[in-house]
């Protein structure tokens, strides 16, 4: 099967469940899957996608991997606990036909604490079922020849000595076989370069740095669990500090765009977390108007760390780190251009929370076209709590 431990998804998916745990028990969500590729047609294998789910739903941790957990050093003993009785529940996921040709339905209800974990994987079914049929024999020269030549930009590159890359391809990867390959070819040829996976199995099996603090849908369940609605970003940011108290400083800042994000992060976040991640809009924008905001808050922008993760290549990648370079920490987290580029246009596949306790919930992206909500009425008003632009969505 493809997926065959509950290890295999990303790190900030155990952070945020753990914040749930602590904090949000009783939440219950809603999770939808959207496939933004043009002409795709999924409908010859859903079955084969049932079936890995239902496999997937099988599994439990087993003792060496809640002692991994474990050592981790702000994972919580109660939730390590707690992970030894987990399991997925396959009551809460259904996968059907969509209503466009080719199209799947996949959605996700329930509580927040038992579902949180079905996205990564799920969307990694996804992909290496439509590879490994639509690319039975795949060309794994071609894949190796173009790692190689990305590795190579940095490793003959003398200006790149602080440059750090993070593997984040789990959601979107080729296959599992090749995401291994990958992870031990980065931490074999790039050195000091690989800062490490977001992959928590990769990480595991690899001996390197799990990475992850916070996803989306931690601040848009917020909108639905805070006290009010324009305070819902603040929340979600004085909630995690109270959990973590310092530890997994990353602070996401494109649930509601840049702006807002700004306007939020007052002096109090931007001492007391260690950074910001980009995920949406101009990354030389955003860090630009990040720093200046560091500085503006009376705070050593060199002391900080700006994390880039936007869709993000070599090449681009590197243009960042010159451009940055000196005025701040930086890591770059590269997802799909590391786990799936073989030659094969790659599935844009997500799956976003669209309900929180039964309140429509949303991401308002700084590029049109990655906003996600199912009730436009909710976003409108949204848009107006937070006084945002209203654009038309790509």
């Amino acid at each position: 099967m493809i997926i065959t431990s509950l290890l295999d998804t990303d790190l900030y998916k155990f952070s945020m469940m753990q914040v749930v745990l602590h904090h949000f028990p009783a939440a219950q969500v809603q999770y939808r899957y959207k496939c933004r590729t043009p002409n795709i047609n999924l409908h010859p294998y859903i079955d084969e996608i049932r079936q890995e789910i239902h496999a997937l739903c099988q599994l439990r941790f087993n003792e060496d991997e809640l002692n991994y957990l474990r050592q981790l050093r702000f994972i919580k003993s109660d939730f390590a606990d707690f992970l030894g009785l987990f399991q997925l529940p396959e009551r809460c996921i259904r996968v059907e036909y969509g209503e466009k040709p080719g199209e799947l339905s996949i959605e996700v209800e329930g509580p927040w604490l038992h579902t949180i974990l079905f996205e990564i994987p799920v969307l990694a079914i996804v992909n290496e079922v439509y590879f490994r049929n639509t690319q039975p024999q795949p060309d794994w020269e071609e894949g190796r020849r173009r790692l190689q030549s990305k590795m190579e930009l940095v490793l003959t590159d003398a200006d790149l000595i602080d440059f750090k890359i993070a593997e984040y391809g789990t959601r979107r990867r080729f296959s599992k076989a090749w995401h291994n390959e990958v992870v031990a070819t980065l931490k074999s040829t790039m050195g000091a370069h690989f800062a490490g996976t977001s992959n928590v199995l990769m990480a595991k099996n690899h001996s390197v740095l799990p990475l992850g603090t916070m996803a989306h849908e931690y601040l848009q369940a917020c909108q639905a669990l805070g006290p009010r609605l324009r305070d819902s970003q603040i929340y979600a940011f004085e909630v995690w500090a109270k959990e973590y108290r310092g530890d997994l400083g990353i602070a996401l800042s494109d649930v509601y765009g840049l702006e807002a994000f700004l306007n939020d992060f007052d002096m109090y976040f931007c001492k007391l977390f260690d950074g910001a991640r980009h995920d949406s809009g101009d990354p030389f924008v955003w860090g630009e108007r990040l720093l200046a905001h560091y500085q503006q808050n009376r705070v050593d922008p060199r002391t900080k760390t700006l994390i880039f993760s936007d869709g993000l290549n070599f090449p681009k990648a590197i243009e960042l780190a010159k451009h940055f370079a000196g005025r701040c920490r930086l890591s770059f987290g590269i997802g799909t251009n590391l786990t799936n580029d073989l030659g094969y246009e790659p599935l844009q596949v997500v799956m976003k929370m669209v309900r929180c306790n039964g309140q429509p919930v949303a991401k308002v992206s700084d590029t049109p076209g990655k906003t996600m909500c199912d009730d436009p009425a909710y976003l409108a008003y949204l848009r107006q709590v937070f006084n945002l632009p209203d654009v038309t969505e790509a």
